[in-house]
């Protein structure tokens, strides 16, 4: 049911302009400086002045070997660091207005480089989006992040505005189904997302306590990048390219997993608590998110879909995939990603995107979407929340991206 042919789709929809919401251009950023994993241990008891604690680095370097992430890119770099050594304590001392300044100043700028990227691959004037929605986990300010980057843009000023923190790892699926229901019911609206995710919030030291092995584990997989993605509705003819349809979106909250996943801001940033029941959860709820989203279109066949998952990690993943039955090239993108930049929170899904789409294109692929017509987005993190987002793919006719 989810093979494509290049007839027009016809979606039940009930949205005022008619046409679906649709991806038009997407684009990435990273901060320049990369840690390779294999020698991440090293490098982090090290810069935080804790090789003195010999068994933690084990412990460290086994999390690491495990992860299936090769490098990470941070704003953060030894140099910064040094500058700002209240950040490399566990606990000892105060370091959210450190935190939080980097975080007010770098998110925005971050975000305006995967904007830019993005507005240029859409190729119409700046002055026709009419809807902003960016999303990170900190720099919490007044005016936001949302404010700052249509000044660094040069937006118009009257550009209708939406700004999310604090979601985390969900957030992805988030933004698009705030997106859909701004393109579809506001007549010829273009809408940039913007997500922008620095681990200098909650980046620290080692510490022996009890709850150090969260930290540990989000210091192992955690990268700081921003995804920027246009969203419109009817789109132009040989002006606009629709990557991919968003048909449905849904959201819930995964039963039995009260305090599975939180995040607590504190006077040493961020402090966040993960449970090791998280995999399974997911594992036990995914079909039933899969089967709510799909069973109106009559697709009970995982893999006849392309998969455009949250890279929260390889337990998650690998639980998804055993779950479901699916074929290992079902998360080739997925993978990819998390290999080269690991968890980047609610920037992740964007990035599988941009992946998935250029490998798709790269190979003479007839869509977007690996070949294939329908395909699901899921983001998953606090709460623990669990976004679905069903995607369709339409035919594309050669199209090449740089």
């Amino acid at each position: 049911m989810a093979s494509i042919n290049c007839a027009a789709v016809d979606h039940q929809k009930g949205n005022k302009g008619g046409a679906l919401a649709s991806v038009l251009a997407l684009g990435t950023a990273n901060p320049p400086n990369i840690v390779y994993q294999d020698t991440f241990a090293d490098y982090f008891f090290r810069v935080t002045n804790s090789e003195d604690k010999v068994k933690l680095k084990e412990k460290l370097k086994r999390v690491c070997e495990k992860s299936m992430i090769r490098k990470r890119h941070f704003f953060l770099n030894e140099e910064k660091l040094k500058e700002h050594p209240n950040l490399c304590s566990f606990m000892d001392h105060p370091s959210l207005n450190t935190r939080h300044d980097i975080m007010v100043e770098e998110v925005p700028k971050l975000g305006e480089k995967a904007a830019i990227k993005a507005l240029e691959e859409w190729g119409r004037p700046r002055s026709e989006i009419t809807h902003i929605i960016f999303c990170s986990t900190g720099g919490v300010d007044m005016p936001g992040a949302d404010y700052q980057i249509i000044k660094l843009l040069g937006l118009s000023p009257s550009t209708k505005r939406v700004m999310l923190y604090s979601q985390g790892c969900f957030a992805g699926g988030t933004v698009l189904r705030i997106a859909k229901d701004l393109a579809e019911n506001n007549e010829n609206a273009r809408v940039l997302i913007v997500c922008s995710e620095l681990t200098a919030i909650f980046f620290r030291g080692p510490s022996e306590a009890k709850e150090d092995f969260n930290n540990l584990v989000g210091q192992a997989i955690s990268g700081d990048g921003a995804a920027a993605v246009v969203i419109g509705a009817n789109p132009i003819p040989a002006v606009e390219t629709p990557f991919f349809e968003i048909v449905s979106t849904d959201q819930v909250i995964l039963p039995d997993s009260d305090g599975c996943i939180e995040g607590h801001l504190r006077e040493v940033g961020l402090m966040y608590n993960l449970n090791n029941q998280v995999p399974n959860i997911i594992g036990n709820n995914i079909e039933k998110t899969m089967i709510k989203a799909f069973s109106p279109f009559d697709i009970s066949d995982w893999n006849s879909l392309f998969f455009i998952t949250h890279p929260g990690g390889r337990a998650i993943l690998d639980k998804i995939q055993e779950k479901l039955e699916l074929k290992p090239e079902k998360m080739r993108a997925v993978l990819h990603v998390l290999g080269q930049y690991g968890n980047m929170s609610s920037a992740s899904v964007f990035f599988v995107m941009d992946e998935m789409r250029k490998h798709s294109i790269a190979n003479g692929l007839h869509t977007a979407g690996e070949g294939l017509g329908y395909g699901v987005l899921h983001g998953m993190g606090p709460g623990l929340t669990m976004e679905t987002v069903v995607l369709h793919a339409p035919c594309l006719h050669g199209l090449s991206i740089n």
